[in-house]
């Protein structure tokens, strides 16, 4: 141990618990509790992030792991294929919508920054061979796509892209009837012709910058890798597992390859400038044809979209090397409701939650209680019924509105106490379909219907507020009167989300105790979701678009981006706790449901090890 000290200037410290922070990188430590000497070592894994918005394979990808971009690609898996012009951006965490290509196109390529990107090649056709191809460029603001003068100087597609804006590589590609050797240089105005790679093949990987370029991989299943030095191309080493389709991220000496296939994969690489290694590590979901953020790290990168035959992608993977252990945000399941329902009103937290009411095929009174591992019995309502608005605590809770037996609205209030319930004050106006946010002494109800089935919905925007004892009418209604929509927050801080305004809307409108305001939209309009969360961190999740649906959504105030979907796409369903620990019961599949899943965001931990003598 005094040589410990000599050579990292450190004593082994004696500590009761493992640190949590970076400063015990490289340091030995002696845990007194657990009888043991530990340290950390660094960690090589994927974790999931936010599914993109829209599946797609053949998505063009640039950016970083925490910023990055993905746009073009194909939403269909064979030909004729449906090409997409759509544009996404990532946060870290999930994909929000940005603005579509002036070109739609497919098998291009590009390469940038989040806020500066470059798209070029591709073809606008959606059958083999995809022409007629293209030799346009278009560059990205950050917002928006704009056409610019520079074209390739030979059209293609099915080609590879590495650098920035302002320095781009395109690599190889296919020009119709000829596969491609030659390398195209962009300086932010114009194309000009670079080194012919030695090796001819399209769908190559691609890393690095234009003065220090890396492409790797590619058709025939090449294993071959390329290093280029601004005016022409040598060999470096090969790959472990040549395959084709691939992507990276990186440098020419610091690069990552992932994903490719034949056979699909998730094999995942490193490169030092002259080997690669394989990583321990390997893609959850082995696809080809993904999108990268290519101008991440080898440290640090994102893999998005893609194909798994037969299936286009959604899923979205984060890759860390690190001394962290990034554990992904997901949906897992928990205990199952005892009575299968939708339409149920909800309240509480992940482990001390609460179900009431609801519909099998007619109203119900019971109430449900959930401890974070299974649901129990709790109090009947008074009155059966289904499609409240609901609020409250598991012992505090609150359903008013909704309907009774599909056939009358009601207007009552109950009150839970975590055992009974008993009535409290009417609302203003009966109505079902309504949303709430609040607890039991302050509590808020706003938009529903108020007319009854067969008769067309009667949207309204009315907000009432209740004091614990009675409502009284808001002078601020909602801009757009709603219903089915999702909810959360508290009564002078609430969320409204999602719904029906004559058509299924992604409208979000936040209340600060007299006015509501309209925020971002969510990427997927829907009706009948799940909601949790305060108003400047929330969750949305599930529901119908009229297709049932599990995608879910985070809100920062501003904005919705994507997260994990639930494991069972539902509609109508309960929902309850915070943005990183919420819980979704019920709702129909169809048929009605009893399935409980538990949402958990991202986290990390030191990736501590006990020092053995073995």
């Amino acid at each position: 141990m005094t040589d410990y000290k000599n050579i990292f200037g450190k004593p082994v410290k004696f500590l009761a618990t493992d640190p949590d922070n970076a400063e015990a990188e490289g340091q030995i430590w002696y845990n007194s509790t657990d009888g043991a000497f530990k340290d950390v070592i660094v960690n090589e894994a994927w974790s999931s992030g936010g599914n993109l918005i829209t599946a797609r394979n053949s998505i063009v990808g640039a950016g970083s792991q925490t910023a990055a971009i993905g746009f073009s690609g194909s939403i269909s898996t064979s030909a004729p294929h449906s090409i997409s012009n759509t544009t996404e951006e990532y946060n870290g965490s999930g994909w929000a919508s940005s603005g579509s290509l002036n070109t739609t196109r497919v098998f291009g390529s590009g390469t940038g920054s989040q806020t500066a990107s470059v798209s070029f090649g591709g073809g606008t056709s959606g059958s083999p061979p995809y022409a007629p191809m293209l030799n346009s460029t278009e560059e990205y603001n950050g917002s928006t796509w704009t056409n610019v003068p520079g074209t390739l100087s030979t059209a293609r597609n099915l080609l590879s892209g590495a650098g920035i804006q302002t320095a781009a590589l395109a690599i190889t590609g296919y020009d119709g009837s000829t596969v491609l050797n030659s390398t195209e240089e962009y300086d932010g105005t114009s194309w000009t012709a670079g080194g012919n790679v030695g090796s001819t093949r399209y769908n190559v990987g691609a890393a690095g910058t234009l003065t220090a370029g890396l492409a790797f991989g590619g058709s025939g299943n090449s294993a071959a890798t390329e290093e280029y030095d601004g005016s022409a191309w040598t060999s470096g080493g090969s790959l472990n597992t040549g395959r084709n389709n691939l992507k990276g991220s990186g440098l020419q000496t610091a690069a990552l390859a992932f994903g490719g296939q034949p056979p699909t994969t998730g094999a995942t690489e490193s490169y030092d400038g002259s080997t690669w290694a394989t990583s321990p590590a390997t893609l959850a979901t082995a696809r080809y044809s993904l999108g990268s953020s290519v101008n991440g790290t080898n440290s640090a990168s994102l893999a998005f979209g893609g194909r798994t035959s037969p299936a286009n992608q959604s899923v979205t993977e984060e890759y860390n090397k690190s001394i962290n252990v990034i554990t992904g945000a997901a949906w897992s399941s928990g205990g199952n409701l005892g009575t299968a329902r939708f339409g149920m009103g909800s309240a509480g937290t992940q482990t001390e939650a609460l179900a009431f009411g609801g519909s099998t095929t007619v109203s119900v009174n019971n109430t449900e209680e959930y401890n974070g591992t299974s649901w129990g019995p709790g109090g009947n309502m008074g009155t059966a019924r289904h499609q409240m608005g609901s609020a409250g605590t598991q012992t505090a809770g609150l359903g008013f509105g909704g309907y009774v037996n599909g056939t009358s609205i009601s207007n009552a209030t109950e009150e839970y106490n975590g055992t009974a319930w008993t009535g409290g004050g009417n609302l203003g106006s009966g109505r079902y379909a309504l949303s709430g946010a609040g607890i039991q002494t302050a509590g808020l109800a706003f938009g529903g219907s108020t007319t009854a089935y067969p008769s067309p919905p009667t949207r309204t925007g009315a907000t009432e507020e209740y004091s614990g004892t009675s409502w009284t009418t808001s002078p601020g209604s909602l801009n757009t009167a709603n219903f089915l929509s999702a909810s959360c927050g508290t009564q002078t801080a609430a969320l409204g989300f999602g719904g029906n305004t004559g058509s299924i809307s992604g409208i979000t409108e936040s209340y600060n105790g007299t006015s509501w305001t309209t925020g971002g939209s969510l990427n997927t309009a829907r009706q009948s979701l799940g909601g949790a969360g305060t108003q400047t961190a929330a969750l949305a999740f599930a529901g119908n678009t009229p297709s049932i649906v599990g995608a879910t959504e985070q809100y920062n105030g501003t904005s919705w981006v994507t997260a994990p979907s639930l494991a069972t796409a539902r509609g109508t369903l309960g929902g309850t706790g915070t943005q990183t620990v919420a819980l979704a019961f019920g709702g129909v599949v169809p048929p009605f449901s009893n399935a409980t899943e538990e949402f958990t965001g991202e986290s990390s931990a030191l990736n501590v090890k006990t020092i053995t003598t073995s």
